[in-house]
Order: structure tokens, then C-alpha cells, then sequence
């Protein structure tokens, strides 16, 4: 069945969406900012410039818990409701920054971003959910349009923010800012979400909640304090001959944990850990999110996380100049197989499996899935790509200008977004992603041709600009073509399978379409020995680029074939569920 919205949300609802799509874009944002904070967050915890591999689980933390973790989110989501999952997510996003924040070492701030991923992450399927909530089929398009292109303006302001933090503070600014965002959101989606004195209840939509937690409150408050003096160690405390005391060591040689301030942050922990099992009514309802996520099928789920966690290990790294496959990754993709194998034979025995056995069985579901899929694999030739062919010829001692270059794909690509959502009322999902997907292809086309002094001339501006565009188009179409052929109550782990198929495309891609032009680089080598270092680097990423437009244009293809029978402008959607599309 479809959505059971079945007309226009009032003000007080939209309001709730325009900030989910906010935080959407924060979320968005903070995948990016890294990019120019990583050098000063590296030398933070004792990494050298010189040794940027060390530095990939900052990269690949936030990637963990982004990808690994939005299946189980997902359907969270449809079983506790959307707006439930969103301020959670919020909440964890806001734990992540203040824990990257102060961390004074590798470990927490990987663990920092980790749960930065995983929040930032659980925003996305859940939004789109809730827009299938609020929207009758035929009226989402605007809206998962404008969702759509918030999370990918994200690519464009992540770097300009950073930019303009560091210039008047250091990387902590960045995520303190995060903390400060995350918390203020968090407070305004409870706020809209809590029916107002007098309405009818809701039940997504509880009424306003008793007496708040004033204990479980307090012992928050001493943790967090706690655990701040532990990380950021206040140098006038330290020296003072009585508070002084709280930083020695009870063991010789021991560490921050086992002085009087690390055993009173570690008790404080331990009490509200408590607190929000045994209380009635705790701060945090730990017990309620256990029992959710065992209904959800937490056994399918870890298994699912295990398998798309090696994924991410074996293929995601710090910097795609250095390596695009970790040196371990054939372990990592041994134990994503091996937990892969687990995770089907456990769909085919579980009573309530994480992804219910008919959920994708339309055409226009699974199909979505695939075209995600192609879609992540062709884009990331262009967020890597175009950037180190700039490098390669007329950007070679700058960064900033090779970023610039990049910049005008990704002002277009949320333009097309939005305008792909509009669309979708007119026409159907499988032309706007068919001609979205061909515009791509024909983009990387032209930049297949690209010579030495290309970007020199104006002329460059039109592939990037269509290319994005094009891009922004088949986002919308993709996400309503799954939400008009999957029932309501799967919308927001049909969303979450949409991101993480992207998401794995572009991690997977990226290795494939590199190995791909290094061999074009090696042939061509031995056919013209007389080639310099430049002309063969330029071979290589035109190599890059067609393989991507063949990417984009089986992706076309399978839109128009696949999405044929997605009813995403209120045709029967239960006929297509009945039939299978």
C-alpha cells in the first residue's frame, strides 16, 4: 500500500520537516568538513603529515557508522515512527561531536565519529520516511526533491564551513560548533513533535510526557562535566595543590581513567547507565530502544552491519591518492562474505526478518537498489576524479583551485534535485532518472576528452554543470520510485537500503574505475615509453571518466526498464505491490 498520508501536512508538520531537512544538511555538511581539519586533528593525536594512512579511521569511522548502521535504524524507524529515530539520531550525532571534540586520542575521536556516522546517518532514511508519512504518492516528489538536495549542498558548504572555523579557531571549533547545532535541533524537533494541550492523540505523536528525570538529568550533567575535565585536562586546575590531586594517578604510571576525576566519570557513567534501565520514566528510554531493535531483528541486523562494515574497511580511505583498497582488505572482504552468506541464510529462517521476505519483491524496489547502486559508482568519479585531473594539469600547486573546479558539479548537482522532485508529478520516475543518468554520461564523456589545457577555457564549465544537473535529477526519482512500490510501515528501511546502495556503489566504484585507468595508464605506457608522468596521469583519469559514463548509462537503462511500473504519481501502488511490478 502507499503512504497513509492522504493530504497536504499543516504548518505545524512542515515546520517539523524543514527542520529534519536542516539537520539533514548539517549532518551532510559534517561528512565533509573533515577534509580540511584532518591535517590539524592528525597532529592533535601524534600523527605525521607524512603518514596519512594512520589517519583513515577518521575517515572511515564516520563511514562505519553511516553506512554499517542504517538498515537497523531504518526500520527502527518504521516500527517506533520516524520522528522518534530523528531526535535520537540528533541526540547521537550531538554524543559523537562532543566526544570528537575533546578527544585527546586516536581511539576516541574514531569512536567520536563513529557515532557522528551513525546519527548523522539515521537522519536521512528517517526524513524520507517521514515525508511518505505526511505526503499522499502523488505530492512527494517536490519534497524528497528538496530533502535530496539539502543532503548533497552538504558536499559543497562541508569544506567552506571548515574553511571559515579554522580561520578564527582550531578543528575542536568545528565539531563544539556540530555539539551546539545538533543539541539545538534536537530540542526543536521534541518541541514540534509533542501534540499541543487539548489535541487528540496521536500514535506517532504521544502527548506531553509526565514528570522529566531530574536524577537521570543530574547524573548526565556530572558525566558529561566529568568527562570533560578528564579529556581537556585544565592546565589552572592541574596546578592548584588541591584540585590538583583529582589528575594523580592511583596506579604508577596509570592513565586518566584511574585517577579521581577518570573513577568519578566512570562511576557517573555506570549510575546513569543504570538509572536509564531500572527508572520508570529515565532520561533515556534504553530499554525501549533494546526492545525496538530486537523487534527490528537485531540478529539480521548485526550480521547486515558486519557485512557492509567489511565494505567499508576494505575500500574507504583517508585520501584516493594514496590507496583506494586497504592493504587488509581481502580479510575485510572475506568476513563481509562470510557475514553475507550468514545474513541470507538467516532471511530465509528468521520469523520477522530485518527485511521482510516480500518488502522488495516489486520491480521498481529492487530496482531502485540496483540504479543506487550505478548512480554511487559513476558519482564518485566525479567528487575524486575531476579534482586530480585539476591537480594533474592546470591546478598542480593548488588545492583550493582544484576544489573550485569541483565546486561547480556540486552547485549544480542540488539544483537538480529539486528540480527532479518537481518533475515527478509530470512525469515518470524512469525518464526524469533516465535522462538525468544520460546527461551524467554524456558529461564524463566530454570529459574523457579533456587535454592538458582543457580547464583553461570556459568551455569546461558546461560538462560539469550538465553533469550535475544530471546527477540532482535521478536522486528524487530513485528514492519515490521505492516509497510508491514498498508499504508504509518498510518506508524507512527502503530508504536507508536506497543510501547504503549508493553509498557502497561509490566506496566499490572508486577502487574498480582506479585499477581500470591505472591499467590503461600501464598499457599505454608500454605502447609510448617516450610519455611523460602528466600525459599518462591524463590517461588515466579519461579512462576514469568513460567508465563512469558507462556506469551512468546502464543506470539509465535499468531506470527505464525497472521503474516502468513505479506508480509515483498516484497510479495503483497496491496493484503493483499485488503483482510484484
Amino acid at each position: 500500500m502507499e503512504g497513509h498520508a492522504d493530504a497536504a501536512p499543516d504548518a505545524r508538520s512542515r515546520l517539523l520537516l524543514a527542520f529534519c531537512a536542516a539537520a539533514v544538511a548539517f549532518a551532510a555538511i559534517d561528512t565533509y568538513v573533515v577534509v580540511l581539519a584532518l591535517p590539524e586533528m592528525m597532529a592533535t593525536v601524534g600523527i605525521p603529515v607524512d603518514e596519512l594512512q594512520r589517519a583513515a579511521p577518521i575517515v572511515s569511522g564516520f563511514l562505519l557508522g553511516y553506512v554499517a548502521m542504517l538498515p537497523l535504524i531504518g526500520r527502527i524507524a518504521d516500527l517506533r515512527g520516524q520522528v522518534p529515530v530523528l531526535a535520537a539520531s540528533l541526540g547521537v550525532f550531538a554524543v559523537g561531536s562532543l566526544a570528537t571534540a575533546v578527544a585527546p586520542d586516536l581511539v576516541t575521536m574514531v569512536v567520536g565519529r563513529f557515532l557522528q556516522g551513525a546519527g548523522g546517518g539515521g537522519l536521512v532514511p528517517a526524513t524520507m520516511a517521514l515525508v511518505a508519512a505526511m505526503y499522499p504518492v502523488e505530492r512527494r516528489g517536490l519534497p524528497l526533491g528538496l530533502v535530496s538536495g539539502v543532503q548533497e549542498i552538504g558536499s559543497v558548504l562541508g569544506p567552506l564551513f571548515g574553511a571559515v572555523v579554522l580561520s578564527f579557531t582550531s578543528w575542536r571549533g568545528i565539531f563544539a560548533i556540530n555539539l551546539a547545532v545538533g543539541v539545538l535541533l534536537f530540542v526543536a524537533v521534541r518541541t514540534l513533535w509533542r501534540a499541543p494541550a487539548g489535541d487528540a492523540p496521536h500514535p506517532e505523536r504521544p502527548g506531553r510526557p509526565g514528570r522529566p528525570d531530574l536524577l537521570g538529568g543530574a547524573l548526565a550533567v556530572v558525566l558529561v562535566g566529568a568527562a570533560l575535565v578528564v579529556f581537556l585536562q585544565p592546565a589552572d586546575l592541574k596546578r592548584d595543590l588541591t584540585w590538583g590531586q583529582l589528575f594523580i594517578p592511583y596506579v604508577d604510571g596509570g592513565n586518566a581513567w584511574v585517577t579521581p576525576i577518570g573513577l568519578i566519570t566512570i562511576g557517573a557513567f555506570v549510575a546513569l547507565l543504570l538509572r536509564c534501565l531500572l527508572a520508570r520514566r529515565p532520561l533515556v528510554d534504553l530499554r525501549g530502544w533494546f526492545r525496538s531493535a530486537v523487534e527490528a531483528d537485531l540478529v539480521g541486523a548485526t550480521l547486515l552491519a558486519v557485512s557492509l562494515g567489511g565494505i567499508v574497511l576494505a575500500f574507504a580511505s583517508a585520501d584516493p591518492e594514496v590507496a583506494v583498497f586497504n592493504p587488509k582488505g581481502g580479510w575485510f572482504l572475506a568476513g563481509s562474505v562470510l557475514a553475507g552468506a550468514a545474513f541470507v541464510v538467516h532471511l530465509l529462517r528468521a520469523d520477522a526478518p530485518i527485511i521482510p521476505r516480500s518488502a522488495l519483491a516489486a520491480a521498481p524496489a529492487w530496482g531502485s537498489l540496483v540504479v543506487s547502486f550505478l548512480v554511487g559508482w559513476a558519482l564518485i568519479a566525479a567528487l575524486v576524479d575531476i579534482p586530480l585531473f585539476a591537480r594533474t594539469t592546470t591546478h598542480r600547486d593548488s588545492q583550493l583551485g582544484a576544489a573550485l573546479v569541483l565546486l561547480r558539479f556540486l552547485a549544480a548537482l542540488p539544483v537538480g534535485a529539486v528540480v527532479g522532485g518537481y518533475l515527478i508529478r509530470r512525469l515518470p520516475a524512469g525518464v526524469i532518472t533516465a535522462v538525468g543518468m544520460l546527461l551524467a554520461a554524456g558529461s564524463f564523456l566530454w570529459m574523457a576528452q579533456w587535454g592538458a589545457t582543457s580547464l583553461d577555457g570556459f568551455a569546461s564549465n558546461v560538462p560539469l554543470v550538465v553533469g550535475g544537473l544530471g546527477f540532482g535529477l535521478a536522486l528524487a526519482p530513485v528514492n519515490a520510485a521505492i516509497l510508491s512500490t514498498t508499504s508504509h510501515d518498510t518506508h524507512g528501511l527502503a530508504s536507508a537500503l536506497v543510501v547504503v546502495a549508493r553509498m557502497v556503489g561509490m566506496l566499490v566504484g572508486i577502487s574498480v574505475l582506479t585499477t581500470w585507468g591505472l591499467h590503461r595508464l600501464h598499457v599505454e605506457h608500454e605502447k609510448h615509453p617516450d610519455l611523460g608522468l602528466v600525459d599518462l596521469a591524463i590517461v588515466q583519469e579519461q579512462s576514469v571518466f568513460t567508465g563512469a559514463a558507462a556506469a551512468s548509462l546502464l543506470a539509465a537503462v535499468l531506470a527505464l526498464v525497472l521503474f516502468r511500473r513505479a506508480p509515483t504519481r498516484g497510479l495503483d501502488t497496491a496493484e503493483v505491490l499485488r503483482t510484484g511490478g
